[in-house]
């Protein structure tokens, strides 16, 4: 009863939260996708209080992968994708995605659900502010396989997945968790520069998680 109140809670959670972007897209429509982008992380706690198997918990993700799929051929869920002329990558679809890996790592492979919370959430908040204050703050552009970064933004990402992984880490008694987690934080923050088209959505996420199951 609990793993199928856990995908009732899942679903509400994404609904109230497309909703809640709606009122963001007045203002900013690149602000109700990062909106979108950033809270939707917070679905990894909902999985942790309430999935105890991986076939429940792998649901959502799976019907957040075919949704957004949807959504991005056919624009329906506007307060997700972006104009056309700007939406030539599967970034939303990849963010989707990259749940079932971390599910299966964390559920399957494991039964350590903060392996998959550090992937999801250096990607979600980590990403998310990057994109935000790179935009804000005028600092110096670099570009990597056709995307343009910005410092402003690459160091709020290291920062924002250093804060993310040493508070787990020191959770979790790691040994030597501040060397660890600054050595985590630079891996997502290259990993986030040389992603081109989206995927950085899926590198971020799976390989942070990964090398966090070596070595949490």
């Amino acid at each position: 009863m609990k793993n199928i109140l856990g995908i009732v809670v899942s679903f509400v959670y994404i609904g109230v939260l497309m909703l809640s972007a709606g009122y963001f897209e007045k203002l900013d429509k690149e602000a109700s996708r990062k909106f979108i982008h950033i809270l939707l992380s917070n679905w990894w706690l909902i999985a942790m209080a309430f999935f105890d198997h991986w076939i429940y918990a792998i649901i959502p993700p799976l019907a957040f992968v075919v949704i957004n799929f949807v959504s991005y051929r056919g624009n329906l869920i506007q307060v997700m994708e972006r104009d056309k002329e700007n939406n030539s990558s599967l970034g939303t679809v990849y963010f989707a995605f990259s749940l079932i890996p971390l599910v299966l790592l964390s559920y399957v492979v494991t039964n350590n659900h903060w392996i998959g919370f550090v992937g999801f959430f250096i990607m979600a908040y980590g990403d998310g502010f990057a994109a935000i204050v790179g935009k804000t703050i005028k600092s110096k552009e670099y570009t990597i396989f056709g995307d343009t970064k910005t410092l402003a933004g690459s160091s709020v990402m290291f920062v924002t997945a250093f804060m993310i992984t040493l508070a787990v880490f020191a959770y979790c008694h790691t040994e030597w968790f501040v060397l660890k987690a600054i050595l985590l934080s630079l891996v997502a923050t290259i990993l986030e520069a040389i992603s081109a088209k989206g995927t950085d959505n899926v590198t971020v996420p799976v390989i942070t998680s990964i090398i966090t199951y070596f070595v949490i």
